[in-house]
């Protein structure tokens, strides 16, 4: 069903309401219609990396271990899995009239904020720091969660708009200033993609205030922005109680009322939270017309009928035995595996099961099954944590030796012990150990998002780079025992590893990696698969260099305008062979394209993400560094040799100006081919830099 169809259908159907019915349907729990057959419906799902928050599904890597992969195919596959599980658990809840929280087909996912500042709680929720990389994954996962069907297959939602990351404990009353050069060029180009090139069906607001106006009540993101440069159709969602905070915290308006009318003038159309409760006084009182009113419940329902909520669809007979299906097990674990980030390898990894007769599992994030999912999960049927993929792969060939070694964050394990009740077991294990896997880290309790219940800071945001004392006396503790140590870091985001780089012979980063992470991580550690993650975050070297957490200008953050030699750089990661970019040739025929020779010098099969970076030579407005214009992940088998194509950004060859203006950057550009970016930092981690290749347009 096209738009025009459905938006006609919807209005024919909204003309029979009365008023006191429309204002039931602008809030997210929007209840029955019986006289019309109208069944009530929660607008209010998740599906950050599996259907979200109404049992069980099946768990893919948080959305930060997503993007390190640097696979859209990968995005389109999950989206879609997401949207059958979702279609499947809808039909089976629908024949039981369970239409509560979470279990319709509107989806508030994905999350393409910049993460840019490592100290952001939520950061995990997004495809990292580039605007180029979280939009082409966020087109991917749009893409495979609404479907090329007759009907949607589910609705995607583009969040939070805009200028939005942090920190948490003032987002409710945050102003984000933003110069009109960094809101187009690093805060708006996501968005704009998942509108233009993924038909976004809805996009939702943010909690804070960009440059004094709030945005779920923002006439220039939403009305100039969203609707009339960008050309947006679908409908416009508050963040959950945000319209709220119009009144209680940014201080905009002093009633519900005059709260629920600005949201609703400015373009909102649909309102997560009980602010709308008091839209029938607002229209009374003269401050919001039935007409825009009207136009909300039209936008609302012409989603509803583009679902086929209405009608018999394609969707109607997806079992729920689809949901956790093997198929979909098997992608999550291949996601995993993907989305895993070789940091450091002095020639231990792959480990040799023959060659091992003890192998030593340490650490809080050892056997977590917190670790695994992140925030924003559902529930999975099985869970293998990174001890119990390590016991299932060895079986009893290998000796497992086990300690927690440390509280996660507390001084100790057992509140009557002393301090530190752990540690000697941790040595006793890494003593009897012939190598030994030590899995430190946060979860969800200790990032996240400002609210979420448990978390060690109020905020849901890291007050520092460095892993919790405790963590740290235990690296300290397990590091002087002498033996073989591989790090394995579970985190949403930047952590300080500068001491696991000095000590321990590989460091090996696995993001939140779903429920199955353990199972993929342990055929890495073996080496069944090589890792092929690379980095969407710039690890840096502290973050005493770092502007304030709440300016929001660009300069000196992410890669594209760092000021500091990074610990680890965006792009990074390593394999357990050796690909390099050998030579590179541009074309000039649209669209943009650069064919790249790619050989693998290693032994090993290997997947390998070739990425590729442009430089306005001659315009000083472009960014201080390369940026990323386009990226392709390919296998190479022991000394092949690859021709591949890379197509590039359509942006390419353009600049941001002061006033925010996409103009020409030039006739002189220079293209980087490589597995990496083309910084020092990089060639000093892998020995080898990219291609250069020289435009002249």
């Amino acid at each position: 069903m096209n738009r025009n169809e459905a938006r006609s259908r919807a209005k024919e159907l909204v003309s029979q309401m009365k008023l006191e019915e429309k204002v039931t349907q602008i809030r997210y729990n929007a209840p029955a219609i019986d006289r019309l057959g109208i069944p009530a419906y929660n607008w209010w799902n998740e599906a950050l990396h599996g259907v979200a928050r109404a049992g069980t599904a099946t768990s893919f890597p948080q959305a930060i271990g997503m993007a390190a992969t640097f696979d859209e195919a990968l995005l389109y596959d999950i989206a879609d899995v997401i949207a059958i599980e979702g279609r499947a658990k809808y039909n089976a809840y629908s024949e039981y009239e369970d239409r509560d929280i979470y279990k319709g087909l509107t989806f508030w996912s994905p999350n393409v904020n910049i993460f840019r500042d490592p100290r952001w709680g939520r950061g995990q929720e997004t495809y990292g720091e580039d605007p180029y990389l979280s939009g082409t994954l966020g087109t991917a996962f749009v893409k495979g969660m609404q479907g090329d069907g007759e009907y949607l297959k589910a609705a995607a939602c583009a969040k939070h708009f805009a200028a939005h990351s942090g920190p948490e404990a003032v987002r409710h009353q945050f102003n984000a200033e933003v110069s009109q050069k960094d809101l187009y060029e690093t805060y708006l180009p996501a968005f704009e993609a998942l509108v233009k090139e993924a038909g976004v069906e809805a996009v939702m607001g943010a909690y804070n205030r960009t440059n004094g106006e709030p945005c779920c009540g923002s006439p220039t993101l939403i009305q100039k922005i969203l609707r009339d440069e960008w050309k947006f159709e679908g409908h416009y969602v508050s963040d959950c109680w945000a319209v709220r905070d119009f009144h209680e915290h940014h201080k905009v308006t002093k009633t519900p009322a005059e709260s629920a009318a600005m949201a609703m003038n400015a373009g909102c159309d649909l309102n997560c939270g009980n602010t709308f409760l008091a839209m029938w006084d607002a229209c009374k009182a003269g401050m919001v017309s039935e007409e825009r009113i009207t136009e909300a419940v039209v936008r609302l329902y012409t989603t509803r009928f583009l679902l086929g909520l209405f009608d018999e669809t394609e969707y109607d007979e997806i079992p729920y035995e689809m949901v956790e299906c093997p198929k979909h097990l098997r992608l999550s674990e291949k996601a995993a595996r993907e989305s895993m980030v070789l940091l450091k390898n002095n020639g231990l990894l792959p480990l040799k099961k023959e060659a091992i007769g003890t192998i030593g599992v340490i650490g809080p994030n050892a056997n977590s099954r917190e670790a695994l999912i992140g925030n924003y999960h559902g529930t999975s049927s099985e869970y293998i944590t990174v001890l119990e993929g390590i016991q299932r792969y060895v079986g009893e060939d290998v000796r497992v030796l086990y300690s927690e070694g440390c509280s996660m964050k507390d001084s100790r394990v057992e509140h009557l012990a002393i301090d530190n009740d752990r540690l000697s077991e941790a040595m006793i294990v890494a003593e009897h150990s012939d190598v030994v896997v030590l899995v430190v880290g946060l979860n969800e309790t200790l990032e996240g998002e400002e609210g979420d219940e448990g978390n060690n800071y109020a905020s849901g945001d890291k007050d520092s780079l460095l892993l919790p004392k405790p963590q740290r006396e235990l690296m300290k503790a397990v590091a002087e025992m002498g033996k073989p140590v591989v790090l394995a870091l579970m985190a949403g985001s930047d952590m300080d590893l500068s001491y696991a780089d000095e000590q321990f012979d590989a460091v090996m980063l696995l993001w939140y990696p779903g429920a199955r992470g353990g199972k993929a991580f342990a055929e890495l550690l073996f080496g069944d698969a090589s890792p092929s993650g690379k980095l969407c975050v710039t690890f840096y070297d502290g973050i005493e260099a770092l502007p304030d957490f709440e300016d929001y200008s660009m300069k000196g953050r992410t890669y594209r305008y760092l000021e500091q030699k990074p610990e680890y750089p965006f792009g990074y990661g390593l394999t357990y062979g050796d690909a390099e970019c050998t030579a590179a040739e541009w074309s000039k025929q649209t669209p943009y394209q650069i064919r790249v020779k790619l050989v693998n010098h290693g032994e090993c099969r290997i997947e390998e993400v070739v990425q590729i970076y442009a430089e306005a030579c001659e315009n000083s407005l472009a960014p201080g560094h390369p940026r990323l214009c386009g990226f392709r992940r390919t296998a190479l088998r022991p000394g092949e040799e690859k021709e591949i194509t890379v197509y590039l950004d359509s942006h390419t060859y353009t600049v941001i100006d002061e006033a925010g203006n996409r103009v020409s950057g030039g006739s002189h550009y220079r293209l980087y081919a490589g597995t990496s970016q083309p910084d020092q930092r990089s060639a000093e981690l892998l020995g080898h830099t990219p291609v250069k290749v020289e435009v002249d347009l």
